[in-house]
């Protein structure tokens, strides 16, 4: 089965309500290719090594939470950009992103998802957007939560634990390049604040304030969205889905 590029792109905007969030990038279609879509591959950024994995997935659409406009970018299609647009339209491959809207929605989101492969659940939100989120939870102490963090993400993670060591009852967590969530986590609550990178000054703060700080991997943490987002509205369209994740440290 197929359908129409439009129509992906109705799907899409009616699941995620970008026009809900101030962004920093355009959501939604943002390279056109060809009209009718049949295969679909997800991922989390717009990368050249997904452009070309999807190019011999042989896809006709390519949907990602990291696109390739962002508010104040150099608009120069030079370099990375030249290569990475000559690949999208030499193949007729259409490219549609969300950002801010995917870590959103309260189930097939970002944040919905990485709670739910961790076991928590979401009660209380707060930062910019309500964006972060705060659920309860039953660990021993901080080191606890890193082991488990470890297991479920399969990668290291840089935590700043409070000494002497606390049960954790309270974790607040928002996937990606949150760490200015810190302070919003503290004030809501949390014993425990789990993100994906981690800035100078939030170590002073978890030792300061005795929250325990988590940063597991912008990569790591953003890369479950994408693919429940995609299955979900191939499955109502009858498209081929395929989630390719190309690793990053980061």
């Amino acid at each position: 089965m197929s359908c129409d590029r439009q129509e992906l792109l109705a799907r899409f905007d009616l699941l995620l309500q970008p026009e809900r969030l101030q962004d920093y990038g355009p959501n939604g279609l943002q390279v056109e290719g060809r009209e009718r879509i049949a295969r679909l591959v997800s991922g989390v950024t717009a990368s050249r090594a997904l452009i070309d994995a999807a190019i011999d997935a042989g896809a006709d659409a390519i949907f990602v939470h990291h696109g390739l406009f962002w508010r104040g970018m150099d608009g120069r299609v030079t370099g990375w950009m030249k290569q990475r647009l000559q690949r999208l339209l030499a193949h007729d491959i259409n490219l549609y992103a969300y950002h801010l809207p995917l870590d959103a929605h309260p189930e097939l989101g970002n944040n919905a998802q990485l709670g739910l492969r961790l076991g928590w659940r979401a009660d209380t939100w707060f930062g910019n957007q309500n964006l972060g989120c705060v659920g309860s939870a039953a660990y021993a102490d901080g080191a606890a939560l890193a082991a488990h963090l470890q297991t479920v993400l399969g990668r290291a993670v840089t935590a700043v634990l409070p000494s002497p060591p606390q049960p954790i009852r309270r974790v607040a967590w928002c996937t990606g390049g949150a760490q200015s969530y810190f302070e919003g986590a503290i004030a809501a609550g949390a014993d425990a604040f789990v993100t994906g990178e981690i800035s100078e000054p939030q170590a002073h703060l978890a030792q300061e304030t005795g929250v325990a700080f988590f940063a597991a991997g912008h990569h790591a943490t953003e890369r479950y969205g994408a693919p429940a987002v995609a299955a979900r509205v191939a499955a109502e369209l009858g498209l081929e889905h395929r989630f390719i994740d190309i690793d990053n440290p980061a």
